[in-house]
């Protein structure tokens, strides 16, 4: 059996009986240059055929692909797929399709994927960055693309940004905590490296507690799957300030819940044996024990303004670079409660 072949734009014209020049003004919305005869033999030629024209071969001939390419730091990550939401719907609003590409937080993959969107003439990016390296950044800066970072900047890169307001969320978390009584709180993070949201957080819960003297403050980085290094960390910490009231606040929702099943594993209940508070959101938040206290990120939201900025770019805005943050929600639950 013959494999059957996409119908191209010769097929419609000579079903039709006409010229391709006829067909592409049908095509680019130039309808009014053709005769009512014509536009009814031409739609019933592509109905017939079942033509579909290639939008990126027409994008490509007009400089337009109306692609936008993401690059996601780690699309499994629930700050992620929140993130994505509100990109899509943008995208969808301002005529735009997007382009997702999963780095599963590897340099490597970024710099793969950098090229690969550029090779698709995507008319901006979005990337929730890893680190990129010096040659990473080369790349972006002689394409010349609109770009907008969400969440993670990159160093001495000059760059849009849309992401939470880092400081006011850790200062709101951790004040909440001391006016719960806690006396020893311990911040978890994943390794810092060049990470400025886990860097700024750190700061800010720093920051806060030193204006609180008789309050302990103690961090520890933890890669995300190590969990006997977790349940170490945790045990210690527990240990160690025996008879105070003590807290855990996790730096993101992927380690909120390492951080609950490693407090299963070790005998701890949060909101008894210790506080937990998560940076992060978490559908499961309100069902574990007497719930987890959060600090709610405006995701969607988040992702919208990102879509947003890049599409102002596109279309020739040239103003300073900006930075746009958006504040927090704490949303308090039994694993902070007096």
């Amino acid at each position: 059996m013959r494999k059957s072949t996409r119908p191209t734009i010769s097929d419609v014209a000579k079903a039709a009986k006409t010229g391709k020049t006829s067909i592409s003004r049908y095509l680019n919305g130039e309808k009014h240059l053709l005769s009512d005869a014509l536009l009814a033999r031409i739609e019933h030629a592509i109905a017939e055929l079942d033509y579909r024209p290639s939008l990126m071969a027409r994008g490509l001939k007009h400089g337009k692909t109306r692609l936008i390419g993401l690059i996601i730091a780690d699309i499994t990550n629930p700050y992620s797929v929140n993130v994505l939401s509100g990109i899509e719907a943008a995208c969808r609003e301002k005529g735009f399709t997007p382009l997702v590409c999963n780095t599963n937080n590897e340099v490597d993959q970024e710099l793969h994927y950098l090229d690969l969107l550029r090779s698709y003439q995507v008319e901006g990016i979005v990337v929730n960055a890893v680190g990129m390296r010096e040659e990473g950044l080369n790349r972006l800066q002689q394409s010349a693309l609109p770009m907008v970072l969400i969440d993670r900047k990159i160093p001495d890169f000059a760059c849009d940004v849309v992401g939470l307001d880092n400081t006011q969320a850790a200062t709101t978390a951790t004040e909440h905590l001391i006016e719960q009584g806690f006396e020893a709180i311990l911040f978890l993070s994943e390794p810092l490296g060049m990470v400025n949201t886990r860097r700024e957080r750190l700061s800010a819960f720093r920051t806060t507690l030193a204006r609180y003297a008789g309050v302990v403050a103690e961090n520890v980085e933890i890669s995300l799957h190590e969990s006997e290094q977790l349940d170490n960390a945790l045990r210690q910490f527990h240990t160690r300030h025996r008879g105070m009231r003590k807290a855990v606040i996790s730096a993101n929702g992927a380690l909120t819940l390492q951080i609950a099943r490693s407090l299963k594993r070790i005998g701890l209940h949060w909101g008894s044996d210790i506080g937990l508070l998560g940076f992060d959101e978490l559908e499961w938040a309100e069902l574990a024990g007497v719930g987890i206290t959060t600090l709610k990120q405006p995701t969607w939201q988040i992702g919208f303004a990102a879509v947003e900025q890049v599409v102002r770019r596109i279309n020739g805005a040239d103003e300073a670079v900006r930075e746009q943050v958006f504040s927090g929600e704490l949303i308090v639950r039994g694993s902070t409660a007096r």
